[in-house]
Formats: C-alpha cells, structure tokens, sequence
C-alpha cells in the first residue's frame, strides 16, 4: 500500500488531530485503515523532549558488534504485566513476555540472552528482514527495463535481503512514549538493490497487550520493497517440547503453491480440502506430515479492501491458554513451522532449540513478487510511501473443550 506525498500530507494533518486520544484499540484502527488513514500510534508529538524521558521505556547496553559499534536493548513494559524487549541490532525481538491462564508470565518467543550470540549467525530470530523479505527466484529481477543481480544466500534463490540484510545492521534509534522507533538508511545497490532507501520501523504496546509495529519506507530510485517481523513464537513459553499443539487459525482462502526450491509456481491454490486449510482452527501437527516437509507457505488473506487492517490469523496454546490474534494491512502472512530448527542453537534459558519449536507467522507480499506480475506489486517509486502495519495482541483463556 503506497501512498503519495500529499495524501501522506492530508493523513498526517489527520493525526494531528487524533493522537491526543493515545493508541487505539484494533477496531479502531481497522475502521480508519478502511477509511484510507491509519490510526498511527506514535507522531512527532509524542516524541520525548530533553526534559523527559518517553513513558514505559527503559534502556541498556546489549554490547558491541565486530567493528566496536555499541548496541542498545530497550524495554517496554504496558501496566498488565506485558513487556517486550527489542535491540536495535537487526530490530529484533528478543524477548516478549505475557501472562498465561493463571496469571503466570512467560517469554514466548525465540532468541538469545546476549547480543553475542546474535551475532555469531541464527535463523532470523525476531528481526526485521529486508530490503525484501522472503525469496526472489534465482536472486534476479528486471525492473524498468534493467535486471538486477541479488546475492544468492538460499540455495540458488535470494532470501531476506541478502548476505546483509536489515537483519544484521545497526539501526538508529529513537525512544518514544510506549515505543521504540528505529531507523536504517539502506545505500543504493546495497546487496543489489538499487536506490537509496530510508526505512523506519516502529514498535509501540498499550494496555491492551498489543504490539503494534509500523514500517515506512522511501526511495530515491525504483526498488522492491517488502518488510516484516521475523518472530519465532512458542506460546507455551517453555512448557511444550514443540508447537504441534497450537491450535491454528489463518484467515486465508488460497495458498502460494510453491516448486521444490520454495519459489511461487504463479499458482494461488484454493486451501479447502487441503492440509493448508485453517479456516477453522486446526493443531499444527495435525496434518503438518502431509505437507511434504512442513509448513513454509505464503497464505493469501481474505480482505474486502486491499490494504486493509483486518485479522490474518489467531492462535491457541492449551498448555498455558495463551491467545495470539494477528492483525495486518499486507496482503499475505508466511506461515512457517520452525521446520529448519535443528537442536544446534541453544536459546535465553539453556533451552535447546529443537525442531518446530517455534513457529513464524511473517505478514508480508508474496514471495518472488518482483518476478510475478500478477501478485501484488512490491515496487516502491520515488514521491511514494511504503506504508505497512501488523498488530499482535495477546490475551489468555480456559478452553475446557479443546
């Protein structure tokens, strides 16, 4: 969803008039996306000035990279108890706690103690993949007449930005009231992308235990543009061997079918009468072996209105009754089952990361789009605003019948 400069100027002016009114609930937010504005957590006026230090923000060295860059690990924290930590090395989550059923707190997702570790090499955990998340087929596209040449960094396919990609750079951060703004001017033809491209992702939490993350994006060039959160959830915080038995919900009618190196074949496959369908909540690894490896596939979300905030997908954990709803304007949502997690990474905690421990529910544009003229465009222009946002609200109940 790409916006022009003067509707950014009309949305902004928009909420001016609205940020007194604080964060608002996703009803809220989902009636003004429907309405061509977003109801935007953080503006200009809720930055902190030098007298004051944000609300709900705390901050701490994390450690320094290889060139002696020092890194930071911020923490916010809502009055329910919720609190999500998040370094601005690869803006990534590394830590996101809530309550269970009993009123017990738990970190539910993926990640190390130390941002050592981190850089030592992990699988995405929590961070923010760009310039372009997912894979672009043999890491080459043709844009304007002109191809461009992509490191191959997944087999003979490009994924995640590349050898370097957003992942595993230093963003500049910004504390604001509730949140963390983070920030990274990508250069042109860095990992050969062309274009000279500033990207922002915010993170804010209210009270309703949700997290909402902004990302805006602008360009000097015509360039690919396709962002997410990388999180690995495992909403039993440590008390299930795996996540077979989370009870999933996608609200997706069609799935990308993809060829044996996970590139769409063009094919957007209905999910009825197949393993992909969870249009009425399914465990896992209910027919998780049917699949042919497990699941790694780009789910096609049911929207009246593109660009929409709308629910993409719900998920239930029986063990502690953990409730995730997922919301979001992309089109799609990646949903990938921890399949490649192999017992080689030992995470926060000394916990061993086994196969399908944690799960991935990446919102996002279709995988190879630059290469598939009939999925939705991921082509940001100069004078336009990439303009994308996921919410992850978290709650917990009894389910007595599941």
């Amino acid at each position: 969803m790409f916006y022009t400069k003067e509707k950014l100027k009309a949305w902004m002016i928009l909420l001016c008039a609205v940020s007194a009114f604080g964060l608002s609930s996703c009803s809220q937010q989902q009636g003004d996306t429907q309405n061509g504005t977003t109801a935007q957590t953080t503006d200009t006026t809720q930055q902190a000035t030098n007298e004051t230090r944000p609300m709900n923000v705390t901050k701490e060295v994390f450690g320094k990279t290889e060139d002696g860059t020092e890194v930071h690990l911020y923490t916010l924290t809502n009055d329910n108890g919720m609190t999500v930590k998040i370094t601005n090395y690869g803006a990534i989550i590394t830590s996101l706690v809530t309550k269970d059923k009993n009123g017990n707190p738990g970190d539910i997702v993926l990640g190390f103690d130390s941002l050592e570790s981190y850089l030592k090499g992990h699988p995405f955990f929590g961070a923010v993949a760009g310039r372009y998340a997912n894979r672009i087929k043999e890491g080459k596209f043709t844009l304007d007449g002109k191809e461009y040449k992509l490191a191959t960094n997944n087999g003979k396919n490009h994924l995640h930005g590349g050898i370097k990609g957003f992942d595993k750079v230093v963003w500049t951060p910004e504390e604001i009231n509730n949140g963390l703004k983070l920030t990274y001017k990508s250069k042109d033809m860095e990992e050969g992308y062309p274009g000279n491209l500033t990207a922002t992702v915010t993170y804010v939490i209210n009270d309703n235990n949700e997290l909402r993350i902004n990302y805006t994006a602008e360009t000097d060039k015509p360039t690919p543009v396709n962002l997410t959160n990388h999180s690995y959830f495992n909403l039993a915080a440590g008390q299930a061997k795996n996540n077979l038995d989370h009870v999933m919900f996608i609200q997706a009618d069609k799935y990308t079918v993809v060829d044996e190196t996970m590139i769409p074949t063009g094919e957007l496959r209905p999910v009825k009468g197949t393993p992909f369908d969870f249009t009425t909540p399914q465990p896992i690894g209910a027919r998780i072996e049917q699949t042919g490896g497990g699941y790694d596939h780009n789910f096609v979300l049911i929207k009246k209105t593109p660009g929409e905030m709308s629910l993409a997908a719900t998920v239930y954990e029986p063990t502690s009754g953990r409730v995730m709803e997922v919301y979001t304007t992309q089109p799609g949502v990646q949903f990938y089952a921890g399949n490649f997690l192999d017992g080689s990474l030992t995470g926060k905690g000394g916990v061993n990361y086994v196969k399908r421990y944690g799960f991935c529910l990446e919102t996002q544009h279709f995988p190879d789009s630059p290469n598939q003229a009939a999925f939705p465009s991921t082509i940001l222009k100069p004078g336009e605003t990439y303009k994308q946002a996921t919410i992850f609200k978290f709650s917990a109940e009894n389910r007595a019948n599941q």
